[in-house]
């Protein structure tokens, strides 16, 4: 049996695709980063919720900070890369209230600062322009790869 494409978006879901640690970067990004707040406002079970932790810290997605010396207690903050995955989150909340919910059952609006409602959209970052799948061209570059599947050569 061949390997599987090569694949960032593999990659990636195999760190933060669990259920779990969406979640928790969702409590962190909207500043609740101790445990006690994760487990209320996520549900998860507390040895996977430590897990999930231990593997965003290991992983710089997040950082551990100390707030309380005695007991000795932490709290998580993303790092760059976690806050390079809210515009993810923010994706995956639109969609989801786009095809799943509907306007009227939202659980959660964010503002931006300009006071609007953010509702995030795709562009390029060379032309400003709205990114659309009819408008994309992929180029394979792991070796043996094409848009297809492995050359016979793989």
């Amino acid at each position: 049996m061949k390997d599987a494409r090569p694949c960032s978006i593999a990659d990636a879901l195999a760190l933060v695709g669990e259920k779990y640690s969406l979640l928790v970067l969702r409590e962190v990004c909207l500043g609740n980063g101790r445990f006690d707040q994760l487990v209320r406002n996520i549900g998860a079970p507390r040895d996977v919720l430590a897990t999930r932790l231990r593997r965003l810290v290991d992983a710089g997605v997040l950082e551990k900070i100390p707030y309380s010396e005695r007991p000795q207690r932490f709290q998580y903050r993303p790092t760059q890369a976690g806050l390079e995955l809210e515009p993810v989150l923010m994706t995956l909340m639109a969609w989801g209230d786009r095809h799943l919910r509907g306007d009227d059952d939202r659980p959660m609006v964010i503002e931006h600062v300009c006071g609007h409602e953010m509702l995030p959209v795709v562009t390029c970052e060379a032309c400003g322009d709205r990114v659309h799948h009819d408008d994309l061209t992929a180029h394979p570059q792991a070796p043996g790869w094409t848009t297809t599947g492995p050359t016979a050569a793989a």
